[in-house]
């Protein structure tokens, strides 16, 4: 990867490094002595790497100390240095961010809180009453074009400055001022609307005289709140009390991290035993938390009961917790308010909205910038060739204005509305119906990206989890086969039934043989039966049965009918994996109908309840990359230890095996995503050496999680494998060949999600997102600076490989060696991050931003998707199962991942080039008129008198040419399907070859020529009368703008031919209104016409020789590059 890339620290110091690399040698070189570190250079003492504040650190501020700060400083940009300091000194007093503190909240009792805390109110708003008027003008004038126009505008107050109508000024900056002003305050009310219908929700908050009602904004740290089924959590509280038996409930959490699938969440056990509500007042208890974070995976706090004797403490962890802004899926929730509005994980993940402005602007501004330049440097020139004679500043600044047609007001009047118009294109296109456009100023945008960053779950994938494979070893079944699994299922259980002769309820003559002689070879049809029933209790699902009539769901499990219906369940778990494979057991035949803390019950085929005792589970984590479970069947009292987990796990916990690496890459290369399932049996006294060891284990309070997994690993030993499952999330509609289509157009795409890194690199490559013949680069775990240091040279070494990274692993790397690893990141094919939280994904897209300078895209369809799109340049929504928080934040908003293609492809293609045809067009009209003027000027002693008067400088920025001129917005060079089938074509937009200074150097100079050639040939061709010059040269000019609108144009449309005429039609009848208007033959605001003239054929033979002067060369000259040097298009289109 790049062996050219040197890998150094964010911080170079030459001087440090050598101060370094004189220290002793550490593990981290023994390690990997042939590469010497390659050379990098790094701090290598061992405590320097335990101690950020080392010497390291002060090194380079002493040295800086040490500078001169003298008059030569403060004159070389000493005084840009003080002035910005003082002005961050003084933002940041304005805005001193309070520190966020761990605090004590007492149950119920909000006034015992030692500090003040935030409103729990939510504020998308960017302004209130005062900031809006000074808010919006601010952005509008920050912009160098605006700031112009109102300078000159102003001056038109001054008599001697005055040069025509203020109307002439006023009005078109008005005019664009009162667009941007309406535009966003109905932005601002829709905010507004939207953050006062979530504050005014009412909750039930349970006090010492029973409940009240409160509005979300009203709740305070300490307050009682009693949340319902379905109803959104307001504030970040800890669940104290729940109306379900089982002292649990389960949370949607979609709109906080992505994930679609039920969190379950367990009650403090002190308060959950409380025998009713209202003694949550009668005890004297409180929580400890820890200060605000924004991590919304951890917690740490403590409950402590002071009233009992001994104090009960109990610690708390993020099962006990109920962020703000998740749903309440099951029962009622009682909890304690600990972070209210600003301090809530929710809205510390959240970044707020900028203003975008899309490349096009920036660098239309630029443009101007150097237009403004050559207009002060005309004026300059106009005033040293009168000699400087007289108030020589005044004619300067005449001539400034004389000129400022240079840079045309129209510009931002015409863009406006033709970003208007791609907009409404947009939303009007019948191939991707659905499709919203948020934020009109960035069309343009869609066709400059580079970079796609875009979300897993929901937006490639649909988060629908199919099971599509078990083997077992030397047999496979398929979705084909599945039938025959139901037939062995329903023969075993059958033939327990007749063996237990009698006794219905026992199964044990069927399998004691097979225990006691574990040697003989079991049948298929036995080891079918014992994975399918591994699989129906090896999981955390819950099954949630809708409660109909009666007390609360008290009388749900009342009779077997109604208890186990099939119609009326639904499967909850924390992975959809889970809930796909006891989905799949059902279809088979063993039904999971009913589970709580301490049990669960199976339902065979022939409707007979097997129940088993859950002793022990031990979750799934990240680390372990397994979960298990010990259940004791309730008719046998056999105890068995159930484990399922990913193949790299699994693989030393199983006996000796020659299957299961091979097909477990057999299904990974399906896009499968593979879980081992395995089992051993526990005798009475294995089991009680074992909790007893656990137990003890659970409690030491030195290196508690390692002495627990010790434990638990002395049990997975010798497993015996039962089969292997394969599990399909399928992917939504069309995302491969979409993924190709971008990848063809030279944009690169990173996976940012917050799954595992296992699911993330399973869908990367089912997705195609990297491709067969790719290699993948799994970036191992790290923690320090060492790791990252040895990790990323190991990346460096490998070429053209898709990169897989967790947020933990990234974190620790952007620390260090931030400027390396976005280097080397950059140069892979696909990059995948898993594990990311919202802040992380809007942090790597900012990256992006400010080391490529490239223009980034970021899609993705749930709220924790929210940031990373209002970081991006162009953020897209798609409405999904998460609800419509990511599509509202976003600039546009598709239907189906799938649009984005014809999106960027053809929308993006045609607003970018559209409206950069546009804006160099509107420039080239400023540009004509003011080279005639400085024509005019020039021969006529140089004053400073305008050659055209008011109403017709009016007219020939609007009426006269606006029609033709705009209807470049629907001009195209390549037709849609054109545009799809050879995505190679979007490379070119990426470089912004459409709108340089070399294409706006050639507009220049055709200005300079056509301006020159129009004014110096009205000159020769005058006879009596100077009015003649006047009505010839305008008549030459408006002929001469039409001709060149259709010189532009590549792809004709009725309405521009329409655009054409009505110009040339209004242009003829205002001679005539004009004329009877101001009177014949007078030299006054705009009457420049003798009619007795116009009818002459001498009048019409000049215009016509002026005209065919001005554009016939260029006609030829476009001819000619047609031919000899053709667009890259122009062959696919022939």
């Amino acid at each position: 990867m790049a062996d050219s890339i040197p890998l150094h620290l964010v911080r170079k110091n030459s001087k440090k490094i050598a101060y370094y690399n004189s220290g002793r040698h550490t593990r981290y070189e023994v390690e990997d002595e042939s590469s010497h570190l390659d050379e990098m250079p790094l701090m290598m003492s061992e405590e320097g790497f335990e101690n950020d504040e080392s010497d390291y650190h002060t090194l380079p501020r002493a040295r800086v100390s040490q500078r001169k700060y003298g008059l030569g400083w403060f004159l070389l940009g000493g005084w840009k240095v003080l002035c910005t300091s003082c002005c961050d000194w003084l933002a940041n007093t304005c805005r001193r961010k309070k520190e966020l503190k761990a605090r004590t909240v007492w149950l119920g009792c909000p006034e015992k809180c030692e500090e003040k805390y935030p409103r729990n109110a939510i504020k998308n708003q960017k302004y209130n009453i005062f900031t809006f008027v000074p808010g919006v003008l601010y952005q509008q004038f920050k912009l160098f074009l605006n700031l112009y126009f109102l300078v000159v505008s102003c001056s038109q107050f001054m008599s001697s400055l005055k040069i025509g109508y203020l109307y002439t000024y006023w009005a078109p900056l008005g005019f664009v001022l009162a667009v941007t002003m309406v535009r966003e305050a109905v932005d601002e009310v829709r905010r507004c609307r939207r953050d006062k219908e979530m504050n005014s929700q009412m909750y039930s908050k349970l006090t010492v005289r029973g409940k009240v009602q409160v509005k979300s904004s009203d709740i305070e740290v300490g307050d009682l709140i009693i949340v319902e089924k379905n109803q959104r959590i307001p504030a970040d509280m800890i669940f104290l009390r729940t109306s379900e038996k089982n002292g649990s409930c389960f949370i949607r959490t979609d709109q906080l991290d992505g994930e679609t699938d039920w969190k379950l969440k367990v009650a403090v056990t002190c308060t959950q035993r409380l025998p009713a509500l209202g003694d949550l007042f009668s005890i004297n208890a409180y929580v400890y938390a820890q200060k605000p974070q924004l991590d919304i995976h951890s917690f740490e706090g403590n409950f402590t009961r002071e009233d009992n004797d001994p104090p009960i403490h109990e610690s708390l962890s993020i099962e006990n917790t109920l962020w703000a802004s998740t749903v309440v899926a099951s029962g009622t929730v009682i909890g304690v308010v600990i972070y209210t509005g600003k301090e809530t994980r929710s809205v510390l993940n959240t970044s707020h909205a900028k203003n975008k402005v899309g490349l096009l602007d920036l660098e239309l501004n630029s443009l101007t910038k150097a237009l403004f330049v050559a207009q002060v440097v005309l004026s300059v020139v106009m005033v040293a060739l009168q000699g400087f004679v007289g108030p020589w500043y005044r004619n300067l600044f005449r001539f400034i204005l004389l000129f400022s047609y240079i840079i045309p007001i129209s510009l931002r009047v015409n863009l406006d509305m033709g970003k208007a118009a791609y907009g409404w294109m947009i939303m009007k296109d019948e191939n991707i119906p659905g499709t919203v456009v948020r934020t009109s100023t960035i069309p343009e945008e869609l066709g400059r990206l580079v970079y796609l960053l875009t979300d897993k779950t929901g937006t490639l994938t649909q988060n629908e989890m199919i099971f599509k494979r078990l083997h077992l070893g030397t047999v496979s079944y398929g979705t084909d086969t599945m039938d025959e699994i139901q037939s062995h299922i329903i023969q075993s259980y059958a033939q327990v039934i007749t063996q237990s002769s009698g006794n219905s309820n026992s199964s044990t003559p069927s399998r004691k043989p097979q225990q006691s002689a574990p040697k003989v070879r079991k049948s298929v049809s036995s080891r079918i039966h014992e994975a399918v029933k591994a699989i129906a209790l090896c999981h955390n699902v819950t099954p949630v049965y809708e409660s109909h009539a009666g007390v609360n769901g008290e009388t749900e499990y009342a009779e077997a009918d109604q208890d186990f219906s099939d119609e009326n369940r639904t499967y909850q778990a924390s992975s959809p994996d889970e809930v796909a494979l006891v989905q799949w057991t059902e279809s088979v035949g063993l039904t999971l109908v009913n589970r709580d803390l301490t049990s669960m019950q199976l339902k065979t085929p022939g409707g007979q309840i097997l129940t088993f005792y859950i002793l022990q589970i031990f979750p799934f984590t990240s680390e372990s990359k397994r979960m298990g479970i010990i259940v004791r069947e309730e008719d046998t009292g056999d105890i068995t230890f159930y484990m399922k987990g990913a193949d790299v796990a699994m693989a030393s916990i199983v006996q000796y095996n020659d299957w299961l690496e091979e097909e477990c890459g057999n299904m990974a290369r399906e896009g499968l995503r593979t879980l081992v399932v395995a089992k051993k049996h526990l005798s009475e006294e294995q089991y009680q050496d074992f909790e007893n060891r656990y137990n003890q284990a659970k409690l030491s309070i030195h290196d508690r999680s390692l002495k627990v997994a010790a434990v638990v690993e002395s049990l997975e030993r010798e497993m015996e494998l039962l089969c292997l499952t394969g599990v399909e999330d399928q992917l939504q509609a069309d995302v491969r060949p979409t993924l190709e289509l971008l990848r063809n157009a030279g944009i690169k795409i990173w996976m940012l999600t917050g799954d595992k890194l296992e699911t993330a690199t399973c869908i990367a490559k089912s997705s195609h997102l990297v491709s067969r013949s790719q290699d993948i680069h799994i970036f191992r775990p790290v923690s320090n600076r060492g790791e990252a240091h040895l990790e990323l040279n190991a990346f460096r070494r490998k070429h053209d490989c898709a990169l897989v990274i967790s947020g933990d692993s990234l974190e620790v790397c952007l620390k260090y060696y931030e400027h390396e690893f976005v280097e080397l990141a950059c140069q892979c094919p696909a990059v995948v991050c898993c594990r990311c939280s919202p802040t992380q994904k809007a942090q790597i897209v900012k990256l992006l931003q400010q080391h490529t300078g490239k223009r980034t895209c970021a899609i993705g369809d749930g709220g924790n998707d929210v940031s990373m799109i209002q970081a991006a340049d162009c953020g897209i929504g798609i409405e999904g199962k998460e609800g419509k928080q990511a599509s509202l934040a976003a600039d546009f908003s598709i239907s189906q991942f799938k649009h984005i293609g014809r999106l960027l492809m053809v929308h993006g293609r045609n607003s970018y080039k559209r409206s950069a045809a546009l804006g160099q067009f509107v420039m080239h009209r400023g540009l004509i008129i003011s080279t005639m003027q400085a024509v005019f000027s020039s021969v006529f002693y140089f004053a400073s008198v305008p050659l055209y008067q008011g109403f017709l400088m009016v007219g020939y920025a609007t009426i006269y040419t606006m029609f033709p001129v705009f209807s470049l917005v629907l001009d195209q060079d390549v037709k849609p399907e054109t545009a799809l089938l050879y995505p190679e074509l979007y490379k070119d937009l990426t470089k912004g070859r459409s709108l340089s200074f070399k294409t706006f150097l050639i507009w220049v100079l055709i200005s300079v020529y056509q301006g020159g050639i129009l004014m110096y040939g009205a000159l020769v061709l005058f006879e009596s009368e100077f009015v003649h010059v006047v009505a010839i040269s305008f008549t030459a000019l408006i002929l001469t703008e039409l001709l060149m609108v259709a010189l532009t144009i590549r792809t004709w449309h009725w309405l521009m031919i329409v655009g054409e005429f009505l110009s040339l039609g209004c242009y003829v009848a205002s001679l005539a209104f004009l004329n009877e208007y101001f009177g014949i033959g007078r030299v006054s605001f705009g009457a420049f016409l003798d009619v007795a003239f116009i009818a002459t054929v001498a009048f019409l033979w000049k215009v016509s020789a002026i005209t065919v002067v001005s554009c016939l060369p260029l006609y030829i000259i476009k001819y000619l590059k047609r031919k000899f040097s053709p667009p890259s298009y122009s062959k696919l289109t022939s």
